[in-house]
């Protein structure tokens, strides 16, 4: 039994349409000169709903589920990575106003979050503070009718153009208590790529890849945050508020996953019907054919377990152990088949003028972000045995 509907295939068609129409032809040559994604690209998405597919139509949102986001970040992927990441901002912070927020926050943030005229973007993770996120030692301190934010920030993907960031920060100066003690604020500021030193600094990281959006390195010095801005209105929730989130937030990454090696596999799959060697297509080859074959099979089990775990999580189930599983063989896979990808362009797969090698950098990198897979196995681990 399929659990795509006739609806959910209809959102692929068009949803392709716009990725070979729109994303396609401008991925190259973007990625090759690291520029971010067009403005007028980001307006397209946001037209298209894609920013708020699966908040409530009360709050601006589309309404739709997630195997539907599963699809939507899929297709958008096999495009260009960043382009079916760069929601996923918008997501995060949408989903913990829709589960934790206050009634003035949703009616404040989410319309704007929904339709893409606001950007927002993350702020968990510390130099010294990865995986580690009970660990984190960025302090709010209330001060009045505000707190005043100190401390480092680091990988805060797209904080340039964001005009909010969702923080993660320490409210009770006691660290004996960890992960009790954090609390989540949205910060605002002004887009672009002057922040306001001394309160607020931010320096670009360079990357290897996952051009399209730029990542930061933020530090905040006595930054007045308004206490009306801490999500909730209660403190020390944040590790908690952010933990729920997880579930959709890995869901769509093995989706992203997905879609990178769809991408490479299509390149693949291509470059091999038309390179010949020795008078014949290297399709032709055995050692060729069943790379293709191992590449298909691998994605398809990706795909489906992502859609198990959004189909589950439509149901209002638990899906944790799921969508952990989903995020942890779908990063692992990538990466296989976007190698094999490479290596069926031989020499060519290492040039940047071929689209395949774009996608084998940005493959690597699922093993890293929304949680490693050394940590989404320990994930897995404690709920098979707990």
């Amino acid at each position: 039994m399929s659990l795509l509907t006739a609806e959910h295939e209809e959102v692929r068609r068009s949803v392709r349409k716009f990725t070979e129409g729109e994303v396609l032809p401008i991925a190259d040559e973007h990625y090759q000169h690291e520029q971010e994604i067009p403005e007028k690209l980001l307006k397209s998405l946001g037209q298209l709903g894609y920013f708020g597919l699966v908040f409530p139509p009360e709050h601006g949102g589309s309404g739709m589920d997630y195997v539907s986001l599963a699809i939507v970040a899929e297709e958008l992927s096999r495009g260009w990575l960043s382009v079916g990441s760069v929601m996923t901002r918008n997501l995060i912070t949408g989903a913990l106003l829709l589960a934790h927020g206050t009634d003035e926050q949703k009616e404040r943030w989410l319309p704007g979050l929904a339709s893409g005229e606001i950007y927002s973007a993350a702020a968990f993770t510390e130099p010294d503070f990865g995986s580690d996120t009970a660990g984190m030692k960025c302090r709010a301190v209330r001060d009045g009718d505000h707190y005043l934010m100190t401390g480092p920030k680091t990988w805060c993907t797209m904080a340039n153009r964001a005009h909010v960031l969702c923080v993660l920060a320490r409210t009770d100066p006691d660290y004996s208590k960890r992960h009790k003690g954090l609390s989540l604020f949205l910060v605002e500021k002004e887009p672009g790529e002057s922040f306001s030193p001394p309160q607020m600094s931010g320096e670009h990281i360079p990357t290897i890849g996952y051009y399209g959006m730029r990542s930061y390195s933020l530090a905040f010095e006595e930054l007045p945050v308004p206490a009306e801005n801490l999500i909730g209105g209660q403190e020390n929730q944040g590790f908690y508020q952010l933990m729920a989130t997880y579930e959709a937030a890995r869901i769509q990454t093995a989706a992203r996953a997905v879609g990178v090696a769809q991408g490479a596999y299509d390149l693949a799959k291509q470059y091999a019907q038309e390179r010949v060697q020795f008078d014949q297509p290297i399709a032709q080859f055995q050692a060729v054919r069943h790379m293709l074959a191992d590449m298909a099979t691998e994605i398809e089990a990706a795909r489906q377990l992502t859609y198990f775990a959004a189909a589950r999580k439509d149901s209002g189930q638990r899906c944790d152990l799921e969508a952990g599983m989903a995020k942890l063989y779908a990063s692992d896979m990538v990466e296989r088949v976007t190698s094999s990808a490479l290596q069926i362009h031989g020499g060519y797969g290492y040039a940047k003028e071929y689209s395949v090698s774009r996608y084998w950098r940005d493959g690597r990198l699922f093993r890293i972000f929304e949680g490693t897979s050394e940590i989404q196995r320990e994930v897995i681990a404690r709920r098979l045995l707990d």
